[in-house]
Formats: C-alpha cells, sequence, structure tokens
C-alpha cells in the first residue's frame, strides 16, 4: 500500500508541470519495494517511513547480489551504502561498480552521490527538504553527534558509527583513545562532551568509558560495546552487561559491535528534537 499523502504530492506535481507523467508512472510502478532477481526486495519506503533509507548489509551477500542492489537504489535514494564489507569484497564490488568508494576501518562501501537522480527523487516525492549525499561536505541536519572511542581497537566499530551518521547528513566530532585507564585524557577534552547533542561512546574491556561520559553530560548518550577484550570480556557480553547496568542515568544501549545501529538512533534522536522544534516555533 502506498501513503495517501505520497500519492497527492506526486499528482500535484504532475497538474504543476513538475513531473512527467512519464516519470511519475515510473515512479508509482516502484513507489513502495522493488524486486532484484530472486534475491531482494528493496524497500523504497524506508526513508518515507523513518527518515533513513534501507541501507545493505553486507555479509552473506555476494559483491554482485550487493551490486545489482547498489545499481537499483541508486536512482531512488540519496545515500547508497553497504556495511561490513570486508576488503577483498570491496575489490570485486569496485570492478562491478566503479564509483563506489571504501571506507576501509570503517567497512562501509558507499556510492558517489548523484545530484540528477537526487532532484528527480525529490520531485518524484514533492519535496522540497535537502537529503544528505555522501560527499556533501557541509551536514544537511542541525545538530552535532560526537563519537567517543575508549581504545584504537574500538576504532572500526566507532568509525562505522562515524561515516554512517555522516553519510546520512549529520556533523560529527570524534575523540579516540580516551578510555578510563587514562581518565585525564578524556577530562582534558570536556569540550567533546559540553558541545554534543548526543554522544556516542564505544568501549570493549570492562566497557566503563559510557557510565563516566554519562556522569559529565547533560545530552542523550548512546553506549556501544564492543567485542575487543580478552577471554572474560565474552566477545563483548562483559562490557554490554556493564553499560545496561550503569548507575549514570541517560544512557542508552546498542548490541555489540553496532556501531551502525547507534549512528541511526542517534540521527532519530536529533531528527525528532529538531521537528519538535519546529513545531515549538510555529505554535509560537
Amino acid at each position: 500500500m502506498t501513503q495517501p499523502d505520497q500519492l497527492k504530492r506526486l499528482l500535484h506535481a504532475v497538474a504543476a508541470g513538475e513531473l512527467t507523467p512519464e516519470l511519475a508512472f515510473d515512479t508509482l510502478k516502484h513507489l513502495d519495494f522493488e524486486t532484484v532477481e530472486d534475491f531482494a526486495r528493496i524497500d523504497h519506503h524506508r526513508a518515507i517511513r523513518t527518515g533513513f533509507p534501507e541501507v545493505i548489509w553486507g555479509p552473506g551477500k555476494t559483491p554482485d547480489q550487493i551490486a545489482q542492489i547498489m545499481e537499483v537504489m541508486r536512482d531512488r535514494t540519496a545515500v547508497v551504502m553497504a556495511t561490513r564489507i570486508e576488503p577483498d569484497v570491496y575489490t570485486q564490488l569496485k570492478a562491478k561498480v566503479p564509483d563506489v568508494e571504501y571506507y576501509a576501518m570503517a567497512r562501509i562501501c558507499a556510492l558517489k552521490s548523484n545530484p540528477k537522480a537526487e532532484g528527480r527523487r525529490q520531485k518524484a516525492e514533492g519535496s522540497e527538504q535537502s537529503h544528505p549525499t555522501p560527499h556533501s561536505p557541509l551536514p544537511t541536519h542541525p545538530g552535532t553527534i560526537n563519537i567517543l572511542s575508549a581504545g584504537t581497537a574500538d576504532l572500526p566499530v566507532a568509525e562505522e558509527a562515524a561515516i554512517t551518521a555522516t553519510l546520512c547528513g549529520f556533523k560529527v566530532n570524534r575523540l579516540w583513545d580516551v578510555g578510563v585507564s587514562g581518565i585525564h585524557r578524556l577530562l582534558e577534552n570536556r569540550w567533546a562532551i559540553v558541545e554534543a547533542d548526543v554522544l556516542i561512546v564505544v568501549a570493549g574491556m570492562e566497557g566503563a568509558l559510557p557510565s563516566v561520559v554519562a556522569g559529565l553530560a547533560d545530552c542523550p548518550v548512546i553506549a556501544v560495546p564492543t567485542s575487543v577484550g580478552y577471554g572474560a570480556s565474552f566477545n563483548g557480553l562483559a562490557p554490554l552487561l556493564t553499560m545496561l547496568n550503569s548507575c549514570a542515568a541517560g544512557v542508552g544501549v546498542v548490541n555489540i559491535d553496532n556501531g551502525f545501529g547507534a549512528a541511526i538512533l542517534a540521527g532519530q534522536i536529533l531528527r525528532t528534537a529538531n521537528r519538535l522544534r519546529d513545531q515549538l516555533t510555529v505554535e509560537g
């Protein structure tokens, strides 16, 4: 089922001459989802429903499948990205999709932006809102997400969060290697806590850093446990339990190594805050 307001905007765009009947028909054909051979159904309504487009989960898919999905998404969404892409998979993917770019530390692949496709998509949706593009130098959403990592070994997960948030159009600041074993490193960089609208804190081992940060912060703290640690860390279970049992208030916890999920949650928090602010401005 398509959403009534989307259909109305589409029809108004045709009536106003902003959209040709042919392009409108092409949009209607795949307005909700589109099948890719017999292995995928691309959810084109994801961004309409949630504010963020569908993202490709890399593991378990062949490079050819990832390439086909990216090509289908290319003309329908401003952000086309795949997560957990290993270097050998990227090499094969690059041969099939030449304009794909690779963020090695984050293990994320993303397509370069297509301004013409973005313009057609905005007209088809009847939207004047600015949407993020993978290589836009300026954020497209208000607010700042600051990301802190406890140790250098946590960087792949922290960078996954940072790149995801950046590609989705949010301003990101990074502060790495400020774990509790050298707490002075964090205290000398209080700006990273004070200036944030949302904090993402990534830690392995015992996972104490989010509690320390939350005790100093006046904004939401998203804790990300990593699988970094010795045997008794149980591949991230120990820091996960530490974060869930934090004595500091205002800490939310995502799954082990889930930097992507943390970034999307931070984005939803900022988008909700901005929507409420806009409502207050209109009412005022």
